[in-house]
């Protein structure tokens, strides 16, 4: 009867343990594999197809698998579950071929490696960068900060065109995860954020229209990340360069960086 009791007793601890482990999440940026040309920064696509990074991300996500994800969260219009999904059980059924884009690249990968049965979208569509009012303002006020702004586009525009040139697939997707260009990233907006300060503040409340937009999709984030979760999400960097900030000052979750499955 004793060791029936503490047989028990140890597995409410376990079950009780495990109920209030925090989320771990890992954030995953990418860039667009198939670019609808909607970025500020304009590049070439690149061959994802090709025989060399196929294999990659094969074998990338069959190491991202080791983390043990419950959840795989990618970025696609969430008025499209029904039919990602979908095409993610053809794929499963293996009559599904997988599209250019990295959700199905990538994510479809990482889900079926991890033995998942369905996908989740992350992402929010009712809000996007406002940029228009700021942009007339510095027209109209011949504003200094969009100087810097587009040097800054210029700069990662000649990087990442450099990048794409010289570059294997996993080059480039350790340069969507690297700090210093989730900063350049960011930095983006802070650039025009000071234009019209005292004067309706239009370059603050552009930038403000942007991380709105990334405050609702961690929100969606931290709905389904429960104790005990695992969650990958994958999602272009000018995103996941600011939800790993959110996640980082977030005592609900722990981050688990992405750095040691390339």
């Amino acid at each position: 009867m004793k060791k029936t009791l503490a047989a028990l007793f140890t597995l409410f601890f376990i079950i009780t343990a495990h109920a209030t482990e925090p989320a771990k999440v890992m954030m995953i940026g990418t860039f667009h594999f198939n670019d609808p040309g909607k970025d500020v920064v304009k590049v070439e696509d690149v061959d994802v197809l090709d025989e060399a990074s196929q294999q990659f991300l094969q074998q990338f996500a069959e190491q991202l698998a080791g983390f043990k994800p419950t959840r795989v969260l990618l970025e696609y219009n969430p008025e499209n579950e029904e039919l990602i999904n979908q095409r993610y059980s053809d794929y499963l059924a293996g009559t599904y071929e997988l599209g250019v884009n990295e959700i199905y690249q990538l994510g479809f990968r990482v889900a079926k490696a991890s033995g998942l049965k369905a996908v989740q979208s992350f992402d929010h569509r009712d809000l996007h960068w406002q940029p228009e009012a700021m942009f007339e303002y510095a027209k109209l006020h011949d504003s200094p900060e969009m100087k810097t702004f587009n040097e800054i586009i210029e700069r990662i525009t000649q990087e990442e065109a450099q990048a794409r040139a010289t570059e294997n697939l996993r080059g480039l997707l350790m340069r969507a995860n690297d700090e210093e260009r989730d900063r350049l990233n960011m930095d983006i907006y802070m650039a025009t954020n000071a234009i019209g300060v005292g004067d309706g503040y239009s370059g603050a409340d552009a930038t403000a229209s942007w991380w709105q937009r990334n405050f609702r999709i961690y929100a969606n984030i931290q709905k389904v990340a429960q104790p005990g979760e695992r969650i990958i999400v994958i999602g272009g960097q000018g995103h996941t360069a600011i939800l790993k900030q959110l996640l980082r000052i977030d005592h609900r979750m722990e981050e688990e960086k992405v750095d040691g499955y390339f």
